[in-house]
């Protein structure tokens, strides 16, 4: 359960659960990214530009997420959709949003009670950079 869960988190950077299970989803996912972050420029290099000891250090990292996150999630954009490398994403992109910071990668949002079994629903996603989000002062 949580491997789609996870999966589907890194896919769509956000999705809505119930509160347990983003607390518990939020430990798996910040560990897949570390293992990541912790690679620091060699996460996101090209592989032809890493030398042949830091490609054995990417490989073994992305086999380690590799084990638990599947590789291919599909999203949909607009009626077409599109097939994405789920462990490719972790290394290049949340890697690369989040080199120097040092955890709390996700955020969790409280949305109030689902209807029907009043189970506590919250939105959890990836925190976004500071630097993209805000405007750029002139």
């Amino acid at each position: 359960m949580f491997r789609a869960l996870t999966a589907n988190l890194v896919l769509h950077e956000r999705i809505e659960t119930t509160d347990a299970k983003a607390k518990e989803l939020r430990r798996v996912a910040e560990r897949l990214v570390s293992q990541a972050v912790r690679l620091g420029d060699v996460a996101f290099t090209p592989g032809e530009k890493l030398s042949p000891a830091d490609k054995a250090r990417r490989l073994a990292a992305s086999r380690q997420v590799g084990k638990f996150l599947q590789r291919f999630g599909v999203a949909q954009v607009g009626d077409e959709s599109k097939k994405v490398d789920l462990v490719e994403k972790v290394f290049v992109d949340l890697a690369k949003r989040f080199q120097g910071r040092p955890g709390g990668y996700t955020r969790i949002v409280k949305i109030g009670p689902r209807r029907g079994d009043n189970a506590p629903m919250c939105i959890i996603e990836f925190v976004q950079q500071a630097e993209a989000a805000a405007p750029a002062a002139g």
